[in-house]
């Protein structure tokens, strides 16, 4: 049985403290960053946009349902998709034949040994699956959404007899006990933001991060890779696209990125704190 997330906040501590930004130099900076970007490659997709498509076609409404928003989940490549699931959802125990990680979006959400206990994660908690091992998936709730991303495909089902042993563990953090950092703990965030950050992984060269954004939040987030994933988790906000000043509106599920250096000009237009989950291969500045 995986064990509850309180376990990992060690492990979490170890990333944060090989990945923090204020022990090493960092490409974006408030000095550096100019005011417009030539030929920008923001790009936006609201969440009603995403089409999607049943997992197991042999459950009938009962089947999960998948919505690609990069990558392609039946190719090689890295990818993210919405994952849906009906209220009760609970899947037979089975294995995957990658690793991938997952974020709570919408209602609660179980992933763990066929025997474990149940352990509800609500919206803003975060796992991960490694490759060949046991497990269930459940789900409870009017609406039951998660970011699902894999570092290459294709993304498959297989039967617990196919299972295997390596040295992955899986990791279930609660959203309670993600560890922020604000602008003390790292120069990734502006102090005048009050914005704060999460690291939950990485692989270099990318990585993986919360990005908590206040209510009245109306500013910018400056990102140098060359690939930038970003999917809001919780809250909605105004994203204003760059070469034609187009605001849209993007709520949970919905999706910012880029392929180079840019500037993405953003507003909390929620009541409460904004969460966005990034994945990216450069640096972020929060200002």
């Amino acid at each position: 049985m995986r064990r509850q997330a309180s376990y990992f906040l060690l492990i979490l501590g170890l990333v944060t403290s090989c990945t923090n930004p204020k022990e090493e130099a960092t490409t974006v900076t408030k000095k550096s960053t100019p005011e417009v970007i030539e030929n920008p490659t923001n790009k936006v997709i609201l969440s009603s946009e995403i089409v999607f498509e049943k997992l197991n076609p042999a459950r009938g409404d009962q089947s999960p349902q998948a919505g690609t928003i990069w990558g392609d989940r039946k190719g090689t490549e890295a990818t993210g998709f919405l994952a849906k699931f009906v209220d009760g959802f609970s899947s037979p125990p089975h294995i995957h034949n990658i690793t991938y990680r997952a974020v709570v979006i919408k209602g609660l959400i179980h992933n763990d040994d066929p025997s474990a206990e149940k352990m509800w994660m609500p919206t803003g908690s975060f796992w991960t699956q490694p490759v060949g091992e046991a497990h269930i998936t459940a789900a409870k709730g009017q609406e039951n959404i998660a970011l699902v991303e894999i570092d290459n495909g294709p993304y498959l089902v297989h039967p617990t007899e196919q299972a295997t042993q390596n040295e992955e563990r899986p990791i279930n953090i609660d959203a309670s006990n993600v560890v922020w950092l604000d602008h003390n703990k790292t120069n990734w965030v502006d102090s005048e933001s009050k914005a704060a950050i999460a690291f939950l992984w990485e692989n270099s060269p990318s990585k993986g991060l919360f990005v908590k954004l206040p209510k009245g939040f109306d500013g910018t987030i400056v990102t140098d890779g060359t690939v930038l994933h970003a999917v809001i988790i919780q809250g909605e906000l105004n994203y204003t696209l760059p070469d034609n000043n187009q605001l849209k509106v993007l709520d949970a599920g919905s999706y910012f990125g880029a392929t180079s250096k840019a500037i993405h000009t953003i507003a909390n237009n929620s009541e409460n704190d904004l969460i966005v989950y990034m994945r990216t291969n450069g640096s972020v500045l929060v200002k």
